[in-house]
């Protein structure tokens, strides 16, 4: 045996023994667990892995501090990072550490993100960038409350269950009906990577519209996720899609599919109803009588009586343009009755089924939308009695006010006039609106405006995204006292900026 080898041998015996004096005694180490190389590593939790090309964007925008976060993207961005490149990581980072159950509340980080986008495309240039830094702070705030309540992460998906493509499809129908969370998850997947936008959108904008749990989200989450796609690539659909299903599939108690719950009750009776609607009902006359009818009605009506009407409207001819103008007039006149979380979802919702039922291919589903939107309109009206005072107030007589000097004050006057009294502003933008019609575009420029400077939540986002959009939505006759009603959440022109808004200012060097 060589001196070498006896050497080796030598150490590895005292070693073991802990038998070399000059190192020193390190006996006390004794009264601590053994602490292994794995553990010493550390691993990253198990999550869904975005493409390469953005997942350091997400892990920026997810890792750094939310004091630092606008400051950091500000200089990425002077780096040559690109708009949609942060909108991409901002929605992914969302879906992938957010978890979408309630559909609402924390992930409002998630839903806000069409929102904020539309809002910088009908922006002025200098504009655009404030949105998304709006969003961006915001996702600090969902990302620390879902810290809070348990860390939920997206999961890799396991690639050994997932379906093949020939199957994928009708196995998302089967798990989607019968709210098998597992099922849909796998299948999802597989879809997102064998399918289409329209095909796979075309299954989804059903069971957005299937239940009334979460005050109409599930539907926003469907359309504003198709919308973000549009703007960042299919080839991202797989963890947004995932996110969606895993979403629209909340529920309580037991398994809906096996008992009767109000909620999801006007489906299961639409998908009877929407039968006896004329095979021509897309053509019929435009009648301004029919919006006031139908807003007349659906102030008592039952979900049964709603979609009973609707049925009933495009049976004698009405043109369905009348039916989305009493549907959206009612959802702005129970804003007026009760503003606040419940009202502003009547608008928000009706939007996400109109983006529906102007987007799906498929005749009966178009059909489904509106049956659900006027069956929802009474559930949210029923659901507001037990929030406070419902007001009696009626949009289709509201008074407009008297317009005084030019148009550039009188819009500023309506706007000052939000944070005194907002009847008052509505019966001034209702004036104005009537005396100067080619003034709207300035209108809607100073709302939106100041939702960027004084925007501090993510509803004044959504709705405010909504209602300006759905004012061409409506009719010409209607669509006038639409916005009016929107003047009862708006923002107005009083108090500070926010303190985002102005971190983004000097992050900017503004």
């Amino acid at each position: 045996m060589s001196s070498a080898t006896n050497r080796r041998a030598f150490l590895q015996t005292s070693l073991s023994a802990g038998a070399v004096a000059c190192v020193g005694d390190f006996g006390f180490l004794s009264k601590l667990p053994a602490l292994s190389a794995q553990e010493v590593r550390g691993t990253d939790r198990a999550m869904v892995q975005m493409a390469p090309d953005i997942e350091p964007l997400v892990r920026f925008i997810e890792d750094t501090d939310r004091d630092r976060l606008l400051e950091g993207v500000a200089e990425r961005i002077r780096q040559g990072v690109s708009y949609q490149q942060w909108l991409t990581a901002l929605m992914l980072a969302g879906v992938r550490g957010i978890q979408p159950r309630p559909v609402g509340f924390k992930f409002h980080a998630v839903l806000v993100v069409n929102s904020a986008h539309l809002a910088s495309l009908a922006a002025t240039d200098q504009d655009r960038w404030l949105p998304l830094f709006w969003s961006l702070d915001n996702y600090k705030g969902s990302q620390a409350r879902n810290r809070q309540e348990g860390n939920w992460v997206m999961a890799p998906v396991n690639e050994g269950q997932l379906p093949d493509a020939v199957q994928a499809a009708r196995r998302f129908r089967d798990a989607m009906d019968n709210w098998d969370t597992e099922g849909a998850d796998r299948s999802v997947a597989a879809l997102a990577r064998t399918a289409g936008a329209n095909d796979v959108y075309e299954m989804f904008w059903r069971y957005g519209a299937r239940d009334f749990r979460d005050i109409g989200h599930k539907a926003i989450f469907v359309a504003n996720s198709y919308r973000t796609l549009q703007s960042i690539g299919w080839r991202h659909a797989e963890p947004i899609l995932r996110s969606l299903a895993y979403a629209l599939l909340e529920h309580e108690a037991g398994n809906p599919a096996q008992r009767d719950d109000s909620r999801d009750r006007p489906w299961r009776d639409n998908l009877r109803r929407v039968t006896r609607i004329r095979a021509d009902w897309q053509r019929g006359q435009v009648r301004r009588e029919a919006a006031a009818d139908l807003l007349a009605t659906l102030r008592t009506a039952n979900p049964e009586q709603a979609s009973d009407c609707v049925v009933r409207m495009l049976n004698d001819n009405n043109d369905p343009s009348c039916i989305w103008d009493g549907l959206l007039m009612t959802s702005g006149e129970l804003l007026m009755r009760q503003p606040g979380i419940v009202g502003l979802h009547t608008v928000t919702t009706m939007n996400a089924l109109y983006f529906a039922y102007q987007n799906c291919a498929n005749d009966e589903t178009r059909r489904l939308m509106m049956l659900q939107a006027a069956a929802f309109l009474t559930l949210f009206r029923e659901n507001m009695r037990g929030r406070g005072q419902v007001r009696e107030l009626r949009l289709d007589t509201l008074e407009p006010a008297q317009v005084n000097g030019q148009p550039a004050q009188a819009i500023e006057d309506v706007f000052q006039e939000i944070n005194r009294d907002r009847m008052s502003a509505a019966r001034k933008a209702l004036g104005l609106l009537q005396a100067h019609p080619n003034q709207a575009q300035a209108m809607l420029a100073a709302a939106r405006r100041l939702i960027f400077s004084k925007g501090s939540d993510s509803h004044d986002y959504k709705f405010s995204s909504a209602i300006l959009e759905d004012f061409f939505h409506s009719t010409s006759h209607w669509r006038d006292r639409f916005l009016a009603s929107g003047m009862f959440y708006l923002r107005g022109a009083g108090g500070q900026d926010t303190g985002v808004y102005r971190r983004t200012r000097a992050a900017l060097g503004g």
